[in-house]
């Protein structure tokens, strides 16, 4: 056991087994069939099998894997699939395997310290760094997910309840959202988080609503006000902490996501000063079954820097006295379907969009979108919308689902 303060905060106060493994295996041949064993017996409590005859089973090809993912966690996992170390022929079932035994929790890593140290330390989403995810994941190019999401180009957990397709199911999700917000003709509606739009642009023309749409990213804003053009609709490459207006109603899709657990309640106290006396405002993100300060380094580093996904205790603890809970609404599972939507959009339009991305890359979005499959499909993470009021709504809150 060891311990790491910071001032008064203790970062962490557990054994991280794999630092000592690093440190007395590390360049050791001798020592390498130790390693791959314990890698090995904690797969086959997954019911993994290293170079098995399943799906879900590993292939490995260098056997530098085992040190590797026993050195690096998660990172070394990610970071070895893409430069073709090991494969899997059902890695969202491979992740939901492992993801189910808790091998995550199991297997701590010097780079993981590190993350935590980092979170605790730094804020790493304040508002003059509010613009990296636009720049490192939405920018990177808008062909890519035109041909990966929906036609609305929806990048957030469709609801299948009654969808046949991704279509359907993107479209339903934005008709929930706009019924649990009572949307009427005329009123002033705030999208944080816009993406490309599509949600904008649904409830200006289904609703007859006027929209400001919020984004950090440049492409997003190109995108969605060609998009919503001649609709009553704004869209604003601008941070949410910078706005001062008045709205009926607010909702934040796929967003929360990017704020951070030191910025939570400066969030909902920038909604409370934006949210009429009767306003509603509807959060719709991802969250997790225990509070964490960091999201999985793997992630962080190729996919969504600066995120983390929140959990329940976080957002009503951040919320109190602020906004009045009316409703949450859960269909996490909807987020696997999902997924796989993406996935296979993904590789089977492939070949229109490589000549703007290689192998690495290829291999990369793979991994990001079936691992947050397997997450999903294994309750690790949710889908979460929550109805807020301004004041408490007389009467209460009818739920719609």
């Amino acid at each position: 056991m060891f311990k790491i303060n910071l001032g008064s905060c203790i970062i962490i106060d557990e054994y991280y087994p794999s630092i000592d493994l690093l440190f007395r295996y590390q360049g050791s041949d001798m020592n390498k069939p130790k390693i791959q064993k314990t890698v090995e017996q904690l797969l086959e409590s997954a019911d993994v099998e290293v170079n098995g005859n399943r799906p879900w089973d590993i292939q490995v090809h260098n056997d530098d894997f085992y040190a590797r993912v026993m050195a690096q966690g998660s990172l070394g996992l990610g970071e070895s699939y893409m430069e073709s170390w090991w494969d899997c022929a059902q890695l969202d079932q491979f992740f939901f395997k492992i993801l189910s035994a808790d091998l995550d929790e199991q297997v701590k890593t010097f780079s993981g310290l590190m993350a935590v140290l980092k979170s605790k330390i730094i804020n790493l989403q304040k508002p003059s760094r509010a613009y990296e995810i636009g720049e490192k994941h939405y920018d990177i190019g808008n062909e890519l997910f035109e041909h990966m999401l929906d036609k609305r180009m929806i990048y957030s957990c469709g609801y299948w309840q009654s969808a046949d397709n991704l279509d359907q199911a993107q479209e339903h999700k934005l008709d929930l959202i706009c019924k649990k917000l009572g949307l009427q003709p005329g009123m002033r509606v705030l999208d944080i988080g816009c993406g490309w739009g599509g949600a904008a642009c649904f409830a200006a023309e289904r609703y007859g609503v006027e929209v400001v749409g919020l984004t950090v990213s440049r492409e997003q804003q190109k995108r969605a006000q060609k998009t919503c053009q001649g609709l009553p609709v704004e869209i604003r490459l601008q941070d949410y902490r910078q706005l001062n207006e008045q709205f009926d109603r607010i909702f934040s899709v796929g967003m929360f996501e990017h704020v951070g657990y030191k910025n939570y309640h400066d969030y909902f106290q920038v909604v409370r000063r934006n949210l009429n006396h009767d306003g509603l405002f509807l959060l719709h993100c991802i969250g997790g079954n225990q509070s964490h300060t960091q999201t999985d380094p793997w992630i962080a580093k190729y996919i969504f820097p600066n995120s983390m996904i929140p959990s329940a205790q976080q957002i009503t603890a951040s919320s109190e006295s602020v906004l009045v809970l009316e409703d949450w609404h859960n269909f996490g599972v909807d987020y696997d379907t999902t997924l796989m939507a993406w996935y296979e959009n993904f590789i089977s339009r492939w070949d229109l969009i490589k000549h703007n991305y290689n192998e690495i890359f290829y291999r990369q979005w793979c991994y990001y979108l079936l691992s947050c499959a397997g997450s999903f499909r294994a309750r690790n993470n949710h889908l979460w919308q929550c109805v807020f009021s301004k004041n408490g709504l007389a009467g209460g809150y009818q739920s719609l689902r």
